[in-house]
Protein backbone atom coordinates (compact mmCIF):
# COMPACT_ATOMS: atom_id res chain seq x y z
CA UNK A 1 0.00 0.00 0.00
CA UNK A 2 1.25 3.35 -0.64
CA UNK A 3 -0.06 6.61 -0.25
CA UNK A 4 0.04 9.58 -2.23
CA UNK A 5 -1.07 13.65 -1.84
CA UNK A 6 -3.50 14.21 -3.62
CA UNK A 7 -3.65 17.85 -3.29
CA UNK A 8 -2.38 20.56 -0.71
CA UNK A 9 -3.31 23.85 0.45
CA UNK A 10 -1.08 26.81 1.94
CA UNK A 11 -1.92 29.75 3.97
CA UNK A 12 0.24 32.38 5.31
CA UNK A 13 1.40 35.93 4.93
CA UNK A 14 -2.00 36.73 3.46
CA UNK A 15 -2.17 34.63 0.52
CA UNK A 16 -3.50 31.07 -0.34
CA UNK A 17 -1.76 28.31 -2.64
CA UNK A 18 -3.28 25.94 -3.50
CA UNK A 19 -0.53 22.70 -4.84
CA UNK A 20 2.14 25.58 -4.80
CA UNK A 21 -0.06 28.37 -7.14
CA UNK A 22 -1.51 31.58 -5.92
CA UNK A 23 -5.69 30.79 -5.41
CA UNK A 24 -6.07 34.26 -3.41
CA UNK A 25 -3.47 36.58 -2.31
CA UNK A 26 -4.73 40.21 -0.38
CA UNK A 27 -1.42 41.56 1.47
CA UNK A 28 -3.12 45.01 1.77
CA UNK A 29 -5.26 43.32 5.02
CA UNK A 30 -4.11 44.22 8.05
CA UNK A 31 -3.99 41.00 10.18
CA UNK A 32 -5.44 37.80 10.76
CA UNK A 33 -9.13 38.81 11.10
CA UNK A 34 -9.65 41.21 8.15
CA UNK A 35 -7.79 38.94 5.96
CA UNK A 36 -9.23 35.73 6.72
CA UNK A 37 -12.73 37.42 6.37
CA UNK A 38 -11.79 38.71 2.79
CA UNK A 39 -10.39 35.02 2.39
CA UNK A 40 -13.72 33.81 3.10
CA UNK A 41 -15.70 36.00 0.68
CA UNK A 42 -13.24 35.24 -2.23
CA UNK A 43 -13.87 31.59 -2.22
CA UNK A 44 -17.87 32.48 -1.77
CA UNK A 45 -17.94 30.12 1.74
CA UNK A 46 -21.44 29.54 2.94
CA UNK A 47 -21.26 28.76 6.63
CA UNK A 48 -22.89 31.65 8.82
CA UNK A 49 -21.01 29.59 11.90
CA UNK A 50 -17.97 31.06 10.33
CA UNK A 51 -18.11 34.29 12.13
CA UNK A 52 -18.54 32.54 16.00
CA UNK A 53 -15.43 30.59 15.19
CA UNK A 54 -12.57 31.22 17.32
CA UNK A 55 -9.20 32.42 14.92
CA UNK A 56 -7.76 29.07 15.02
CA UNK A 57 -11.16 27.61 14.14
CA UNK A 58 -11.40 29.85 11.20
CA UNK A 59 -7.98 29.12 9.89
CA UNK A 60 -8.94 25.34 10.07
CA UNK A 61 -12.16 25.54 8.52
CA UNK A 62 -10.85 27.71 5.42
CA UNK A 63 -7.98 25.52 4.98
CA UNK A 64 -10.19 22.27 4.43
CA UNK A 65 -12.72 24.33 2.17
CA UNK A 66 -10.28 25.50 -0.16
CA UNK A 67 -7.99 22.19 -0.08
CA UNK A 68 -11.84 20.69 -0.65
CA UNK A 69 -13.02 22.98 -3.02
CA UNK A 70 -14.14 20.63 -6.27
CA UNK A 71 -13.17 17.68 -4.61
CA UNK A 72 -16.20 14.65 -4.43
CA UNK A 73 -14.85 13.11 -1.32
CA UNK A 74 -18.00 12.36 0.24
CA UNK A 75 -18.76 10.48 -3.35
CA UNK A 76 -15.77 8.63 -3.49
CA UNK A 77 -15.48 6.89 -0.05
CA UNK A 78 -17.66 6.04 2.83
CA UNK A 79 -17.96 9.01 5.47
CA UNK A 80 -17.13 7.47 8.67
CA UNK A 81 -13.38 6.80 6.27
CA UNK A 82 -12.71 10.19 5.99
CA UNK A 83 -10.80 11.87 8.82
CA UNK A 84 -9.17 15.01 9.81
CA UNK A 85 -5.57 14.44 11.96
CA UNK A 86 -4.19 18.26 12.58
CA UNK A 87 -1.21 19.38 14.62
CA UNK A 88 -0.12 22.64 15.75
CA UNK A 89 1.96 24.65 18.11
CA UNK A 90 -0.21 26.93 20.19
CA UNK A 91 -2.92 24.95 20.88
CA UNK A 92 -6.00 26.98 21.88
CA UNK A 93 -3.88 29.67 23.65
CA UNK A 94 -5.46 32.44 22.23
CA UNK A 95 -8.86 31.65 23.35
CA UNK A 96 -7.50 30.32 26.62
CA UNK A 97 -6.60 33.37 27.72
CA UNK A 98 -9.25 35.11 26.58
CA UNK A 99 -11.30 32.93 28.89
CA UNK A 100 -8.80 33.19 31.55
CA UNK A 101 -9.47 37.00 31.49
CA UNK A 102 -12.75 36.39 32.40
CA UNK A 103 -12.68 34.00 35.25
CA UNK A 104 -9.54 35.06 36.98
CA UNK A 105 -11.28 38.19 39.03
CA UNK A 106 -14.10 36.71 40.88
CA UNK A 107 -15.52 40.09 41.35
CA UNK A 108 -16.16 40.69 37.77
CA UNK A 109 -16.68 37.08 37.02
CA UNK A 110 -18.59 36.81 33.16
CA UNK A 111 -17.58 33.49 31.81
CA UNK A 112 -18.47 33.53 28.29
CA UNK A 113 -20.07 29.93 26.53
CA UNK A 114 -19.21 31.23 23.06
CA UNK A 115 -15.19 31.49 24.53
CA UNK A 116 -15.59 28.47 26.69
CA UNK A 117 -16.33 25.95 23.76
CA UNK A 118 -13.07 26.83 21.66
CA UNK A 119 -11.06 26.19 24.47
CA UNK A 120 -9.97 22.70 23.14
CA UNK A 121 -7.90 22.48 19.89
CA UNK A 122 -10.15 19.73 18.41
CA UNK A 123 -12.90 22.08 17.86
CA UNK A 124 -10.78 23.26 15.05
CA UNK A 125 -10.72 19.49 13.26
CA UNK A 126 -14.23 18.96 14.24
CA UNK A 127 -15.88 22.22 13.44
CA UNK A 128 -14.47 20.92 9.67
CA UNK A 129 -15.64 17.24 9.96
CA UNK A 130 -19.50 18.70 11.10
CA UNK A 131 -19.52 21.31 7.60
CA UNK A 132 -18.26 18.24 5.27
CA UNK A 133 -19.84 15.21 7.75
CA UNK A 134 -16.64 13.22 8.17
CA UNK A 135 -17.23 10.87 10.74
CA UNK A 136 -13.67 9.01 10.68
CA UNK A 137 -10.70 9.77 12.88
CA UNK A 138 -10.73 13.41 14.28
CA UNK A 139 -7.82 14.87 16.33
CA UNK A 140 -5.46 17.34 16.98
CA UNK A 141 -2.04 16.81 18.03
CA UNK A 142 0.57 19.88 19.56
CA UNK A 143 4.05 19.79 18.26
CA UNK A 144 6.56 22.48 19.00
CA UNK A 145 6.55 23.15 15.26
CA UNK A 146 6.16 21.13 11.93
CA UNK A 147 6.64 17.91 12.44
CA UNK A 148 6.85 15.71 9.40
CA UNK A 149 7.36 12.32 11.23
CA UNK A 150 4.66 12.80 13.47
CA UNK A 151 2.05 13.82 10.88
CA UNK A 152 3.34 11.16 8.29
CA UNK A 153 3.30 8.64 11.33
CA UNK A 154 -0.48 9.21 12.70
CA UNK A 155 -1.84 9.21 9.33
CA UNK A 156 -0.27 6.25 7.96
CA UNK A 157 -1.47 3.85 10.88
CA UNK A 158 -4.59 4.89 10.43
CA UNK A 159 -4.53 3.81 7.14
CA UNK A 160 -3.11 0.43 7.94
CA UNK A 161 -5.22 -0.05 10.73
CA UNK A 162 -8.17 0.30 8.07
CA UNK A 163 -9.46 3.06 10.36
CA UNK A 164 -9.04 5.43 7.37
CA UNK A 165 -9.76 5.19 3.44
CA UNK A 166 -9.01 9.37 3.15
CA UNK A 167 -7.71 12.01 4.78
CA UNK A 168 -6.69 15.25 5.69
CA UNK A 169 -3.89 16.42 7.51
CA UNK A 170 -1.33 18.93 8.35
CA UNK A 171 -0.23 21.83 10.19
CA UNK A 172 -2.61 24.84 11.13
CA UNK A 173 -1.12 27.28 13.76
CA UNK A 174 -2.38 30.85 14.54
CA UNK A 175 -1.64 32.95 18.00
CA UNK A 176 -2.80 36.26 17.32
CA UNK A 177 -1.78 37.22 13.79
CA UNK A 178 0.90 34.83 13.50
CA UNK A 179 -1.04 31.85 11.49
CA UNK A 180 0.14 29.82 8.73
CA UNK A 181 -1.34 26.59 7.68
CA UNK A 182 -0.25 23.46 5.36
CA UNK A 183 -2.95 20.54 4.49
CA UNK A 184 -2.66 17.86 2.56
CA UNK A 185 -5.67 15.52 1.10
CA UNK A 186 -3.87 12.08 1.17
CA UNK A 187 -5.32 9.19 -0.61
CA UNK A 188 -4.59 5.03 -0.94
CA UNK A 189 -2.84 4.72 -4.44
CA UNK A 190 -4.83 1.75 -6.07
CA UNK A 191 -8.12 2.12 -4.20
CA UNK A 192 -10.99 1.16 -6.29
CA UNK A 193 -12.41 4.65 -5.49
CA UNK A 194 -9.64 6.73 -6.31
CA UNK A 195 -9.01 7.83 -10.16
CA UNK A 196 -5.51 6.24 -11.33
CA UNK A 197 -2.37 8.27 -10.09
CA UNK A 198 -1.47 11.37 -12.02
CA UNK A 199 2.07 12.96 -12.63
CA UNK A 200 0.65 15.50 -9.95
CA UNK A 201 0.35 13.37 -7.51
CA UNK A 202 3.42 12.53 -5.44
CA UNK A 203 4.22 10.23 -2.30
CA UNK A 204 3.26 10.65 1.05
CA UNK A 205 6.21 10.46 2.87
CA UNK A 206 7.79 12.86 5.32
CA UNK A 207 10.69 13.81 3.18
CA UNK A 208 8.12 15.18 0.92
CA UNK A 209 5.94 16.80 3.71
CA UNK A 210 9.04 18.53 4.75
CA UNK A 211 10.04 19.62 1.18
CA UNK A 212 6.61 21.27 0.41
CA UNK A 213 6.19 22.76 3.83
CA UNK A 214 9.84 24.70 3.32
CA UNK A 215 8.79 25.60 0.03
CA UNK A 216 4.79 27.14 1.08
CA UNK A 217 5.73 28.48 4.57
Amino acid sequence: MSLVIRKYCSIVNACINVDGKTAFSDPEQDGFKKFIRAAYRHFETDYPKFFKMDSLSKLGFLSVEVLLKGESISGKYPIEKTGIILTNGSSSLQVDEKHWDTIRNREQYFPSPSNFVYTLPNIMAGEAAIRHEFRGENTVLISEGFDAELIFNITDLAFKTGSLESCICGWVEQYEDNYESLLFLVEQSGHENMVEKSEEDVIFEPSTLLKIYKQEL
